[in-house]
């Protein structure tokens, strides 16, 4: 059961990171610090969309974007942060 809890949270971890790549790459494409044009980006920048967009979109549909800013990946990686500590405090319980 510890080693599920441990790989879950693993999960997350590498979640919480991938959210955090994707702000990133979506402010360096923004400020046009690197081209979208260059396959390398382009490839990282369509993975990275394909795989934090399905959880951000319902959080976007409640909370709006506040004057251009979008605080929906911050949204998202509080609730799960959330739910790993919540995980890790109710798991002794079940065991």
């Amino acid at each position: 059961m510890t080693s599920l809890l441990y790989l879950i949270s693993t999960i997350i971890s590498i979640f919480i990171w991938l959210l955090i790549a994707n702000a990133i790459l979506s402010w360096l494409v923004a400020f046009n610090v690197v081209n979208t044009n260059n396959q390398f980006v382009s490839t990282v920048g369509n993975f990275l969309y394909r795989i934090t967009e399905p959880p951000l979109r319902p959080i976007r549909r409640i909370i709006p974007t506040m004057g251009g800013l979008d605080i929906s990946p911050v949204v998202l990686i509080l609730l799960l942060i959330f739910l790993r500590n919540l995980l890790f405090e109710y798991a002794p319980m079940m065991m």
